[in-house]
């Protein structure tokens, strides 16, 4: 990785971490529609144990009116509106790295 990434650090690895729970949901939603939730794949036993705590917690806030099969979507639409509010803050801040014009 490029001195660029390490020297914004503090932006980069939080919004790495967002945008890969919220890519892991994504992926466990797709790929539930083709398999059964108690196959014993390695790659589907890895989405459920990096999903899981964030469905959780989508559940917890969500209302209990919304049907379980569209938590994943209420999940992924939270951890939008986290990687959001985090680089406006950051942007507030002045702690996110410049944007440069190439060429």
């Amino acid at each position: 990785m490029s001195t660029f990434f390490w020297e914004y650090w503090y932006y980069n690895i939080p919004n790495y971490i967002l945008a890969l729970l919220m890519y892991t949901v994504m992926g466990r939603a797709i790929l539930a529609l083709f398999v059964p939730d108690a196959w014993d794949n390695y790659i589907w036993r890895a989405f459920r144990a990096v999903s899981q705590p964030v469905l959780y917690a989508a559940h917890w806030i969500s209302p209990a009116a919304v049907p379980g099969g569209f938590i994943p979507f209420i999940a992924v639409f939270w951890l939008m509106v986290l990687r959001v509010i985090f680089t406006m803050v950051m942007v507030d801040l002045g702690l996110t790295p410049p944007v440069t014009q190439a060429g």
